[in-house]
């Protein structure tokens, strides 16, 4: 009996320390102060957009193209910064996008503590901005956690967001979050929801989704029941070998035009 007491006790110890340290399971940032993330930039050709004022949304090339087939927004994972992604802007601008590479808040040198609430707003603070800066037509492209981000955004119709692009997505954070942790009563422990299923459900615009055929974080029946859950113009690519952080990013890797074509491929059916 007192064994089994102790073993209760233990476990909901644990229970309460993945309630409150849930945040330090999720993200990871890196940050610097701006002066060291604007000189990082300015050495890949990028700088801080906006460059007006304190803070800033994310990264862009000095060198826009011009004329651009739309602009394409980027969230990235839930490691590191927007630094980091710098590559994105190479792939996409040599296909004719401007690329913004968005900062979450919390991260680099932005102020902000990481969270859902916190990078759901500001996220569409940057596409509503963006939008008005650079008109149309705007798409949405999100990494991992960044998936939750852009579609997030993509279900904000009064923005008009033309495609989306999901690399590694999962459904529901916390039936995910159930699947890794099947010890704890994790979809009712999970704060953060990142409800891609419900983003996606009514947005009329392509989707493309990625898929690690050896995803070791995300379990591919997530992102499966993700792509099976959409209800209009989708497509599947699936990279049979890589794992979650191993997926083929080198520029002449076909999968970057084939995406980027596909998802603005003029449609009749987008408004």
């Amino acid at each position: 009996m007192t064994l089994c007491v102790g073993a209760l006790v233990c476990y909901a110890l644990l229970v309460v320390v993945v309630w409150f340290f849930q945040d330090q399971f999720l993200y990871f940032p890196e940050t610097a102060a701006r002066e060291h993330i604007a000189q990082a930039a300015s050495q890949r050709g990028l700088v801080l957009w906006p460059s007006d004022g304190d803070n800033y949304y994310g990264l862009v090339s000095w060198e826009p193209v011009v004329p651009s087939k739309g602009t394409i927004l980027v969230w990235h994972g839930n490691a590191g910064s927007a630094i980091h992604r710098a590559d994105y802007v190479q792939r996409l601008r040599n296909l004719g996008f401007r690329v913004v590479l968005l900062e979450y808040p919390g991260y680099g040198a932005r102020s902000g503590k990481p969270g859902e609430p916190s990078f759901i707003a500001d996220a569409l603070q940057a596409a509503r901005q963006a939008r008005e800066e650079f008109g149309g037509p705007l798409y949405v492209w999100g990494e991992s956690l960044g998936c939750g981000v852009a579609s997030a955004v993509a279900a904000d119709s009064e923005l008009g967001v033309q495609g989306a692009v999901m690399i590694t997505p999962w459904d529901r954070l916390p039936d995910l979050a159930q699947s890794l942790y099947w010890y704890l009563p994790a979809r009712w422990l999970a704060r953060d929801r990142y409800d891609n299923l419900a983003n996606l459900h009514s947005f009329s615009g392509p989707v493309a989704v990625l898929m690690a055929g050896r995803d070791e974080v995300i379990p591919n029946k997530h992102t499966l029941r993700l792509y099976e859950s959409l209800g209009g113009d989708k497509r599947l690519w699936v990279f049979q070998d890589a794992g979650h952080n191993s997926w083929p990013t080198a520029p002449n890797a076909s999968w970057w035009a084939e995406v980027a074509e596909w998802m603005s491929r003029p449609r009749t059916s987008v408004p």
